[in-house]
């Protein structure tokens, strides 16, 4: 099991796309109005990573939407062949069941993530109508997108929960592969369009050791003037740089609680002096996408 904690920082962006739709807002992307600002919920991040879990990794999961499956593996939990923490979105992520009296059915996850928000204004395409067809007939709706929206999360691992839900250094391995790949992956006709710009999975020395939302630390900057002006411009990753001087200084602030970064930049997404948050050089643990 894990011995120490993470923070977490995420970043990816939506390009013509529905990042998360408002089932109680005519599935229109989440927002604050007041700000322009695109909101993402942790749910829909945590589904494209279970999505990724099953459908890619062949991993049996307790949030599925196969009713089969989910049949089977609660007739087996019934039958003590197997446990909640079996499943590797439980001990990721935690669960509340009915069926598990030696733990009145509740999990905390140890992995855990508030919910996302755009770095800057966003700008929603004007609707569009589609047509759908029903076995009861023809249904006619709107289809919301944004032009454009770079989502930051932040998000946490906990030790003290992992040893309730046993995850492991490998669960974690495999948690850091999926975040990457899901939702690029995710190709519906909504959700295409999204890529993974940033991921810093920051390794804490011990299981009392926390560090602050990283998420304020970041500065998007217009790469030309207009832009620079009204950030609701921007359409496309060379159009902005992010600015990491605060988070460079956090970092060096809180060193010694440090033992490893784990990370990915994307190539495209620029980013003053990134290199400078590996303030000692043995932190640095590369993640690919091949």
């Amino acid at each position: 099991m894990i011995n120490s904690n993470s923070e977490i920082l995420f970043l990816y962006d939506a390009q013509m796309c529905n990042p998360n739709g408002d089932m109680d807002n005519e599935n229109k992307p989440r927002m604050d109005y007041d700000t322009s600002t695109n909101l993402v919920s942790d749910v829909r991040l945590k589904r494209y990573i279970r999505d990724y879990l099953e459908a890619i990794k062949g991993q049996e999961i307790f949030i599925t939407a196969k009713a089969k499956d989910a049949k089977e593996r609660n007739k087996q939990i019934k039958a003590g062949k197997m446990t909640h923490t079996d499943l590797i979105d439980v001990r990721m992520f935690g669960a509340v069941t009915a069926e598990d009296k030696r733990e009145e059915g509740h999990y905390t996850g140890p992995v855990q993530f508030n919910w996302g928000y755009s770095l800057h204004p966003v700008e929603m395409v004007d609707s569009s109508t589609i047509t759908s067809s029903f076995s009861s007939g023809q249904g006619i709706g709107k289809d919301y997108r944004v032009y454009y929206s770079l989502l930051a999360f932040s998000g946490s691992v906990n030790a003290n929960a992992a040893q309730t839900t046993t995850l492991t250094e490998e669960d974690i391995r495999l948690f850091d592969e999926a975040i990457l790949k899901s939702i690029p992956l995710a190709r519906t006709r909504s959700k295409i369009g999204q890529y993974p710009r940033l991921y810093l999975r920051i390794e804490l020395k011990q299981k009392d050791h926390f560090l602050k939302d990283l998420r304020p630390m970041i500065q998007i900057v217009g790469q030309n003037s207009v832009i620079a002006e009204n950030l609701r411009l921007i359409r496309k990753p060379d159009d902005y740089k992010l600015d990491i001087s605060k988070l460079i200084k956090y970092l060096a602030a809180n060193k010694d609680k440090i033992s490893k970064i784990h990370c990915f930049k994307d190539d495209q997404l620029e980013i003053d002096d990134f290199e400078a948050i590996f303030i000692n050089k043995d932190w640095k643990h590369e993640l690919s996408l091949l």
